[in-house]
């Protein structure tokens, strides 16, 4: 069992952390630059081998130490923290590229998910690579995934594309460029924005099925599923929701005609299970094709089988 805030020797032996009121030692750990997943809102979210290496470091470059403080804290964690940012990460790089260069351990974690996507440590992966030292990824919660696998759209292929630009015509470009990438789009948005973000969607790409997931795995967690017509609607009358959120938008309907006695089957067993325009609103998000279409096609199978 570990002592509570111990930071262990000089290989990180005998640190540890503690878990529900239990204390557990770290192991050894080696010298590279660990690249650590963190949750993204519920605690219980991160992997005991997270909490070995974090507890086990000699340093955490953290986006934000104090929120990162939190999560150490609640695990009893006492490793040293420095800021490592978008705005002090050209000067804080050499540092941790020299700490490695004497045999450190880092750990890297961005304030939340898995760390490199959407935060400035591509550079420092990058540099530590280039000069041969050992870069471990530690994995776990990632907004993007959990979205992605909540949001009933088609998973064999998708495209991350980070945050959209924040002005209107360097957006629409942005989206122009993304019209044709065959698979699901994710987008990372803020709250201010969500409302011109959905409604450049739905402008730049047609209506497609669509999906807003946020505050995943908090209290109040929720992902609503529509068209992108449907969704910038809903945002314009209720106003834009609290809390972080993921966009993820249906591949191009695909122009090969469609198996219509493939779609005819599987409409009739959603109908007989959901209804028509529950059945309807399901095979869009499978497939990418248009709601409205599909809608009318279950009615006729409907009537045609009374």
């Amino acid at each position: 069992m570990a002592r509570r805030g111990v930071t262990g020797d000089a290989d990180g032996a005998g640190a540890g952390f503690v878990i529900d009121g239990a204390g557990f030692s770290a192991p050894a750990l080696a010298p590279g630059l660990y690249i650590v997943a963190t949750p993204i809102g519920n605690l219980a979210d991160i992997t005991v081998r997270a909490l070995q290496v974090l507890s086990a470091a000699d340093v955490i470059a953290c986006e934000d130490t104090r929120h990162t403080a939190r999560l150490l804290g609640h695990y009893s964690i006492a490793t040293p923290r420095v800021s490592y940012h978008e705005h002090n990460a050209a000067r804080r790089r050499p540092e941790l590229l020299s700490r490695l260069a004497d045999g450190g351990r880092v750990a890297l974690v961005s304030d939340a998910g898995t760390p490199l996507v959407s935060d400035p440590g591509y550079r420092l992966v990058s540099e530590a690579v280039a000069a041969g030292h050992a870069v471990v990824p530690i994995p776990g919660a990632s907004a993007m995934l959990a979205a992605l696998v909540a949001a009933g759209l088609p998973t064999d292929a998708f495209y991350f594309a980070g945050f959209l630009p924040p002005k209107s015509a360097q957006r629409a470009r942005r989206i122009a460029a993304l019209k044709d990438i065959p698979g699901t789009l994710v987008i990372y948005e803020s709250a201010p924005r969500i409302a011109a973000c959905l409604k450049a969607l739905a402008e730049g790409l047609g209506d497609r099925p669509a999906a807003i997931a946020r505050e995943l795995t908090k209290r109040f967690e929720t992902v609503t599923h529509g068209s992108l017509s449907e969704l910038s609607r809903q945002i314009a009358e209720a106003g834009p929701p609290k809390g972080e959120i993921v966009v993820l938008v249906a591949p191009p309907q695909c122009e090969e005609t469609p198996d219509i006695a493939d779609l005819d089957e599987r409409l009739g067993a959603l109908i007989a299970e959901l209804g028509v325009s529950r059945a309807a609103q399901q095979l869009a998000r499978q497939t990418g094709l248009a709601r409205k279409a599909l809608y009318e096609r279950a009615l006729t199978l409907k009537q045609d089988g009374e």
